[in-house]
């Protein structure tokens, strides 16, 4: 499977649920920035669902951050990878160091994408968006945030992920809907995309007013 890139990747995606949510007034697309911003966003347009963001983290391995040890949410909560963390011999400091650090981006982020305050979602069903799950540490990590917030019923949807992650992950909420289960032995995923060029904060922001004028911008903010 090779998606073109993220519009026609989150096209796909929402056409996979078109027929799969029945309550959409009490619905909500939460995206993790950057990429599933963007895929969220054009999920929207299929299924007339408003979307807002979730700020969740990974945490990286201090010299290959690009590794994910864990991830952290907006409260702080890490959820940590132990056998990576052995393996790397990461130690207990360089964990909290890169904690910190990533704690202090999700504030900065909310407050830049979303004014900050995050979307209100207690009752609602929502819906967590990323480009592609790996590991799916920062999915994790939203989809507990979420739950603590009273989020009534949470899915996680992606356009690409392993099928050992979409198992791992369907422990923890509702439903999983993956466009596509990867079985490659080597997963990462911009490999399943022609067109993965990062997207800049400032493309996000672009995408956020674009929607707000589309009235596709969840405004019911805590």
């Amino acid at each position: 499977m090779l998606f073109e890139n993220r519009t026609h990747a989150g096209k796909l995606t929402g056409e996979l649920l078109r027929d799969k949510i029945e309550d959409k007034e009490n619905t909500v697309l939460l995206a993790i920035p950057r990429g599933g911003v963007e895929i969220a966003y054009n999920m929207a347009k299929v299924l007339n669902i408003p979307f807002s963001l979730i700020i969740v983290r990974k945490l990286g391995i201090p010299w290959n951050e690009e590794a994910a040890f864990g991830s952290i949410d907006p409260d702080g909560i890490s959820y940590i990878d132990e056998a990576v963390v052995r393996y790397a011999r990461i130690s207990e400091e360089e964990i909290e160091r890169v904690k910190a650090k990533e704690l202090s981006k999700i504030k900065d982020r909310i407050n830049k994408f979303l004014g900050g305050k995050e979307p209100e979602v207690r009752d609602k069903k929502v819906i967590i968006v990323d480009d592609g799950i790996a590991t799916g540490y920062t999915v994790i990590a939203g989809i507990n945030y979420v739950k603590r917030k009273g989020a009534k019923e949470v899915m996680v949807v992606s356009p690409v992920c392993p099928e050992d992650t979409v198992s791992k992950i369907g422990q923890l909420c509702d439903n999983v809907f993956c466009f596509y289960k990867a079985k490659e032995g080597s997963f990462a995923v911009g490999m399943f995309y022609k067109d993965f060029k990062q997207l800049e904060d400032e493309e996000v922001l672009k995408i956020i007013e674009r929607a707000k004028r589309e009235g596709l911008f969840y405004q019911n903010r805590s």
